[in-house]
């Protein structure tokens, strides 16, 4: 018996733009009125919405992003990746009990034309659909900004997340000799090499950070994929080695409230350094390639590292603030 859609969903709205860390009173959870499918159209029941650093930024009225990361509006419901089934509707393409990924407001169901479907049994779970995103923006830094070869040795800031944990086993496949990661806990640094074949690890709050850097890389870093920004570029900036290739894809410190680094353009003259960013808007086509790269590496091995957090929508505004905070590895979703 197929689901009937109901009249009403509850939706999570931006209630204010946030000054400094991410709290819960930039949210409210309120009842919508949930619109008729019209031609095209289908009604999906999410199942899984998926989170991402990004999100901080977009709570910002002057934030600097590509066109295709919108800027939440205050009053208006966040936006995210979806999974769901849909429903009802009037799409032939996409008939009820068909699973779909799409961009979702923060909502239990909504109407969308813009629905991709998933083939059956494509996934071993369907939160896995999410990583074509982190898959193709850890390819864009990984392998077409910084090029990785063999005999690299390669420093991801930020590697227990969603896109790191992909950028070290990508560069890994591309020939790296040496994979470093960096994390916020000596559990996330242990898990990193002990399941996802790191080299080295390093806790980005140990006193000793910059030593324990350069012990991991006495001669440098060739490559550095930069996702944390803050403190640790600049610690990365220093450890580079002549004519190493930075590939700078996110800004997580920023993100969670901190500053943004200082360059260090003198050390960058000297050593010949290359550095330059890179937002997956500006290569879409990776977003295509990405699946069957992610399918075939999963059949040879690479672990994709998520995070599901049960509570349902309800549960969405904490998880992102434990998410900037540092508390998960790999990708982070939401079961509804």
């Amino acid at each position: 018996m197929n689901p009937t859609p109901p009249h009403s969903t509850r939706q999570v709205l931006l209630a204010a733009r946030p000054e400094g860390a991410l709290t819960l009173d930039a949210f409210r959870t309120v009842e919508v009125d949930l619109p008729a499918p019209g031609p095209g159209q289908v009604v999906v029941r999410n199942s899984h919405l998926s989170l991402g650093a990004v999100m901080r930024e977009q709570m910002e009225a002057d934030a600097n992003l590509p066109d295709a990361l919108p800027i939440f509006r205050v009053g208006e419901p966040l936006e995210a990746f979806a999974v769901g089934t849909v429903v009802a509707g009037a799409a032939d393409d996409l008939p009820v009990g068909t699973t779909v990924v799409y961009g979702s407001p923060w909502a239990e169901y909504a109407v969308t034309s813009a629905a991709v479907p998933l083939p059956a049994d494509s996934l071993p779970e369907p939160q896995y659909a999410f990583a074509t995103g982190n898959v193709a923006t850890a390819l864009l830094g990984v392998r077409d900004g910084a090029r990785v070869g063999d005999g690299d040795v390669v420093l991801v800031t930020g590697a227990a997340g969603g896109v790191g944990s992909m950028a070290g086993q990508i560069a890994r496949k591309l020939g790296a000799a040496r994979v470093v990661g960096t994390a916020g806990s000596a559990a996330k640094c242990s898990w990193l090499v002990d399941e996802l074949g790191f080299d080295a690890a390093v806790g980005h709050r140990s006193d000793s950070f910059l030593d324990e850097l350069r012990a991991a890389a006495p001669e440098g870093f060739s490559v550095v994929v930069d996702l944390v920004g803050g403190a640790q570029f600049e610690t990365a900036v220093e450890l580079a080695a002549p004519h190493a290739r930075i590939a700078v894809l996110g800004a997580l410190a920023a993100q969670s409230g901190g500053g943004w680094p200082r360059f260090d353009t003198q050390t960058a003259i000297m050593k010949g350094l290359h550095v330059s960013g890179f937002a997956l808007a500006h290569a879409p086509h990776l977003m295509a390639e990405a699946p069957a790269l992610f399918g075939r590496w999963l059949g040879e091995g690479m672990v994709y590292p998520n995070t599901v957090v049960d509570g349902g929508l309800d549960a969405a505004p904490q998880a992102l603030i434990d998410l900037l905070a540092g508390a998960y590895t790999g990708s982070v979703s939401v079961r509804l």
